[in-house]
């Protein structure tokens, strides 16, 4: 299995959240508490990675392996980590959000704060 992995930018996710269809998309925020605190988008469930331990035996219970899943944290890196351990964990559908959601302050929604 490859571990290569989609990725949309933050543009697109815009329009895709403006969609109809949102809600049939997956939305995960691999952000930390206090960063979710300073600035977040509705619909994003929270999985913080440093709450890894917590979270990842139970993530087939809260997540469908087969619906399309986003992954966000503070500029992409982070969520490029979560989108590898997805796919390790049978994922068929992950991407990656580029940038995070510091340039989707910048490029789409102004109003989210940056840290």
């Amino acid at each position: 299995m490859s571990d290569i992995f989609a990725q949309i930018t933050v543009e697109e996710l815009g329009r895709r959240l403006a969609e109809s269809t949102a809600d049939r998309l997956q939305l995960v925020d691999v952000r930390e508490p206090h960063e979710i605190e300073l600035a977040a988008l509705p619909g994003f469930e929270v999985f913080p990675l440093s709450e890894f331990a917590e979270w990842s035996d139970k993530i087939a219970d809260r997540l469908d392996r087969e619906t399309e899943t986003l992954v966000l944290c503070h500029h992409g890196v982070r969520s490029a980590q979560m989108c590898h351990w997805l796919l390790g964990e049978g994922f068929t559908n992950v991407k990656n959000i580029v940038g995070g959601i510091d340039a989707y302050s910048m490029l789409v929604d102004r109003t989210i704060p940056r840290y």
